[in-house]
């Protein structure tokens, strides 16, 4: 992990990412509204992103998953609309691990050869490239036709005459087959234009388990029915089928789990990801997002990510864990580098923009993760979460500006920004699968606003309207100031429950913070409201006064975010004084000297 600069994470949905199509007819084919390429990440494309401020490019959607498309020329079978979700497919429904998804590829024959081109212009602009590996769960028909040798497909060796066995990939209903859900509420795959190719009943005897835990032949229509689960040597009763990693190893390094597990019988599906994982590794990409991690056990995290750090120490592992619970379990037992800080800081955060949180939680938050806020990634938009944009969250981009403040500069965790934020994107379309607030991952759609920054592929922002410019020029300046900034991976403290005992006009909808470190030091303050603007004398507590050795006097403030403002602190008998004035949703950030 870097803790000496900002790790800045950009998230874009491959397929979507290039796509110009502006057709968007809901549940569209391909051909009817369009799909992005490995292609369409040009230099161009690729410099302008790096200039965001980013430092790692995290391609979602690239192993090749079930869709609802004729590859058979390809030797790639076809997929049954009852099992996939959507007509483009879930990106978490992975029918092939050591293959890429065909639809991104100019020439499906070659797409391995595409994406590894890919990743080598990533690394040309300065950025690193993270892929999605999806542990709990695979396609419902899993077909490993890219298997390098001597590796055996997913439950090509089970024994299927019983729910569980140690060494079996899936569970198992024995003498059941597996049954499409009831559809309900007027859905119909493909919204009911099934291809004649693809009627029929889909079969799979026996039943497997699907992917969320669903042990029923017929799965419920809200359950993971396009998936099936991965058995990890956790018995049908919860128990484990394998040596428990004593607590002392939350204390120990890579190398000691690794010795720990070297000698010792793992279920087969370890070794199975454990193999997956390292092959993309050598295959040159630099990191992970791991899909609901918890559903998992932390022993085969302990050996699958000290597998990987082995092989490639500076990886970049990344988790979806949604129980706080379970944080310090998965980062020191399971060595995890990240884990998604949604629960806490996001689901708080969120509460404030929408209007009827306090910031007084805040600090609070941190206070009760500073222990391991480093391993923290803070993010207001990814493909699982709503549109900031959107009627269903905020409405207009701009209410989340001090949000965004307060989330890229409250920790050293990383930042990650969800491709099209940075332009507002409100994710409006009726995709077919993928309902309205969150950009579909579902289907073949286009992304509006998105493709205004576009510009016909010229990637130069020439569509946006000038709101659209100003939030991005935003993002980027305040990504920048996050990468260069040696205070925001130094030291933190809250002034905020200081200011709201001794500050007079200081209230619940403003936050302040310092963050220091032996070069910078910066004063953070942010106005969440979108209606008032506020005016008070922010006050610099005493021990904030020694720690940076300030004497009585004054001492000049220069805001470093929009360059316009600067200011004074006044020191008097040890306490620090200045004239703030914050318009509605401004953010300013002050740097000392």
């Amino acid at each position: 992990m870097n803790k000496s600069q900002k790790t800045i994470v950009y998230q874009v949905f491959t397929r979507l990412f290039g796509n110009t199509n502006t057709t968007n007819k809901p549940w569209g084919t391909k051909e009817e509204n369009g799909v992005g390429k490995f292609s369409d990440f040009s230099d161009k494309a690729l410099k302008e992103i790096k200039e965001l401020g980013v430092t790692h490019i995290w391609y979602t959607g690239v192993p090749h998953h079930a869709l609802i498309g004729d590859y058979s020329a390809y030797g790639i079978s076809n997929d049954h609309p009852g099992v996939v979700k959507g007509r483009a497919g879930s990106p978490y429904a992975v029918k092939d691990y050591y293959n890429v998804n065909p639809d991104l590829a100019d020439d499906p024959a070659n797409r391995l050869a595409e994406f590894k081109a890919l990743i080598k212009r990533s690394h040309a602009a300065g950025l690193k490239v993270i892929i999605d590996i999806v542990p709990n769960h695979v396609a419902r028909k899993y077909e490993g036709a890219n298997n390098p040798k001597g590796v055996s497909d997913f439950g090509a060796n089970d024994d299927t005459t019983v729910t569980y066995r140690k060494h079996n990939n899936f569970y198992y209903n024995p003498q059941e087959s597996f049954s499409l859900p009831e559809w309900r509420n007027g859905y119909l795959p493909l919204g009911g234009a099934l291809e004649g190719q693809l009627k029929g009943d889909f079969n799979e005897t026996p039943a497997k388990w699907t992917g969320n835990g669903s042990r029923l032949s017929q799965p419920d229509f809200n359950d993971w029915y396009e998936t099936v689960k991965i058995n990890y040597g956790v018995r049908p009763d919860g128990t484990k089928d394998f040596e428990v990693l004593p607590d002392e190893y939350a204390q120990k390094d890579c190398s000691r789990h690794l010795a720990f597990w070297k000698e010792k019988e793992k279920p087969d599906s370890w070794k199975k990801f454990r193999d997956i994982a390292l092959y993309w590794i050598d295959f040159g990409v630099d990191g992970f997002r791991y899909d609901m991690a918890e559903m998992v056990p932390v022993e085969f995290w302990s050996f699958m990510n000290s597998s990987i750090k082995e092989r490639k120490p500076d990886a970049f592992l990344l988790a979806e864990v949604y129980h706080p619970d379970l944080y310090r379990e998965f980062i020191f037992k399971g060595k995890m580098d990240y884990l998604y800080d949604k629960v806490t800081f996001y689901d708080s955060l969120k509460h404030i923009m929408k209007g009827y949180g306090w910031t007084d939680h805040m600090p609070v938050v941190q206070r009760d993760l500073m222990d391991i806020e480093h391993h923290m990634l803070h993010f207001l938009e990814n493909h699982d979460e709503q549109r900031i944009a959107s009627p269903e969250f905020l409405g207009d981009a701009a209410i989340a500006k001090p949000g965004m403040v307060v989330s890229a500069t409250m920790s050293t965790s990383p930042i990650l920004l969800y491709f099209g934020q940075e332009v507002g994107e409100p994710g409006s379309e009726h995709a077919g699968f993928g309902s309205p607030s969150r950009t579909s991952i579902f289907d073949y759609i286009g992304v509006p606003n998105h493709q205004r920054w576009i510009n016909n592929k010229k990637f130069d922002g020439g569509q946006l309207t000038e709101k659209e410019k100003q939030l991005r020029v935003f993002y980027k300046n305040l990504l920048n100031f996050c990468l260069n900034s040696s205070a925001l991976m130094g030291a933190y403290q809250d002034i905020h429950y200081y200011n709201r005992d001794h500050t007079e006009f200081y209230n619940h909808r403003v936050l302040s913070f310092v963050r220091w470190s032996a070069k910078e030091k910066l004063i953070i303050i942010a106005n969440f409201d979108a209606n008032d603007s506020f005016a008070f004398d922010l006050k610099l507590p005493e021990n904030i006064v020694r720690e940076w050795g300030l004497q009585d006097g004054d001492w000049p403030l220069r805001e470093v975010l929009y360059k316009e403002k600067q200011n004074t602190l006044s020191v008097t008998q040890g306490i620090g004084k200045t004239r703030v004035a914050l318009a509605p949703l401004e953010s300013l950030i002050y740097s000392l000297g």
